[in-house]
């Protein structure tokens, strides 16, 4: 990693309070050797409980595999606080797994605004696993705030049944001064289109002392609001579930235990906490199991050095890794082949600046180009339509990739 304490990151977002930050530049010293297509795959990272679902043959065993994959989807985003790459109009992305599965084609649909399109599908005919991303980020003063607007679709091919959902939205704090940290708020609601089960997850704030930091807590009901299962946990770290009764009488339980504590505390006073920075909440203990749950997912460890890798897990590493003979058969239009995130990952900071730069420039000349001749952008991998399941609006693969005719791909680096 670069260090970044160099940099004063307020000279520049000064002048952008309150305004979207996908139209200002930033100097690279807040990037991590990344595009943003590369980041949204690592929603693949845990991609076995998308096979586990598959195997199960209850609608509601298949629903907490489903709601442990979408949280395990942003559990990579834990201390990430460098800033994936704007992906150029036209850029690609491809990852195939054979060991886990599942091969990845995204592709970036539009600039203005920033929009992310993505498909995935199982190596064996399994699942189908697509969508749109459209980051909108905020910048309010002590934080930035990244809401990925737009549906994710899973569609489970042997059980004729799709799932969609939206992520919650991600706040990385004190981008002006003092330690970073992120939390991620909101409420994912996941719908199973076929019978009407609903999963609620509640993303919870961090709170007053940081009490709630990183907890996640909701439940699973039929079409008629029935509460079928529980699930709690924390997404950088792991998710529990139990039946409904037995959550309750625990919950029931604590509230009593917590008002006794509460009248002993009563007597003595906190004192009030400065505001120039957002203080970090100390990491509660981990979550507390209550008896008779079962484990949906746990994450995976992060690789030894990984605080001094960007925060990468194993799986991210990987990436922009660009393996002999691959430069053969990418599209041209691939990440990996991007001069300034290369430049960046080689250590390079100069390099990648003066690339990042040139590629920006390139892009606006095209556009303006265009512009002269009256020309539309023609998206080459995704078409705009509507999605089959939320009548919403939704960019749709047109298929072919892998056949790998790439003549005709845009020159964009």
């Amino acid at each position: 990693m670069f260090t970044r304490s160099d940099f004063s990151v307020w000279s520049i977002l000064k002048k952008c309070i309150g305004l979207e930050l996908s139209k200002i530049t930033m100097p690279i010293a807040f990037n991590e050797p990344l595009s943003f297509l590369q980041r949204i795959t690592e929603y693949m990272e845990h991609v076995y409980l998308i096979h586990k679902a598959s195997c199960q043959p209850q609608p509601l065993e298949r629903m907490q595999s489903v709601a442990a994959f979408a949280v395990s989807a942003v559990a990579s985003q834990w201390e990430r606080t460098g800033k994936p790459f704007n992906p150029l109009l036209g850029e690609t992305y491809e990852l195939t797994r054979e060991d886990l599965g599942f091969r990845f084609i995204s592709e970036q649909v539009s600039h203005h605004p920033p929009i992310s399109a993505f498909y995935s599908e199982g190596l064996h005919q399994d699942f189908l696993f697509h969508g749109s991303i459209y980051p909108k980020l905020k910048f309010w003063g002590k934080s930035v705030e990244a809401e990925p607007r737009g549906t994710i679709t899973l569609e489970l091919l042997k059980h004729d049944e799709a799932y969609t959902w939206t992520n919650p939205t991600c706040c990385v704090h004190n981008v002006i001064i003092g330690k970073l940290w992120i939390e991620q708020y909101g409420t994912v609601e996941i719908v199973n289109h076929r019978n009407g089960d609903k999963c609620v997850l509640h993303f919870k704030p961090c709170g007053l002392f940081g009490k709630e930091l990183h907890k996640v807590e909701g439940y699973i009901q039929d079409k008629n609001k029935k509460k079928l299962f529980m699930i709690y946990g924390k997404w950088t770290e792991c998710l529990w579930g139990l039946d409904p009764a037995a959550y309750e009488s625990f919950k029931k339980q604590e509230r009593r235990t917590d008002s006794l504590r509460k009248t002993k505390l009563d007597d003595c006073p906190e004192k009030a906490d400065g505001d120039v920075v957002d203080a970090v909440p100390e990491a509660q203990e981990t979550v507390q199991v209550i008896p008779g749950s079962k484990l949906l997912w746990r994450v995976n460890t992060r690789p030894p050095n990984s605080a001094q890798m960007y925060n990468f897990t194993s799986f991210t590493v990987s990436l922009n890794e660009l393996e002999t003979g691959m430069e053969k058969i990418l599209a041209p239009t691939d990440c990996r082949l991007r001069p300034d995130i290369r430049g960046m990952e080689n250590g390079n900071m100069d390099l990648a600046s003066q690339e990042k730069e040139r590629l920006e420039e390139k892009q606006r000349e095209a556009r303006r180009e265009r512009a002269r001749e009256e020309a539309e952008w023609q998206t080459r991998w995704f078409h705009r339509g509507s999605n089959p399941y939320t009548g919403t609006p939704d960019w749709l693969y047109v298929g072919g990739y892998f056949e790998r005719d790439f003549s005709g791909c845009p020159d964009i680096y």
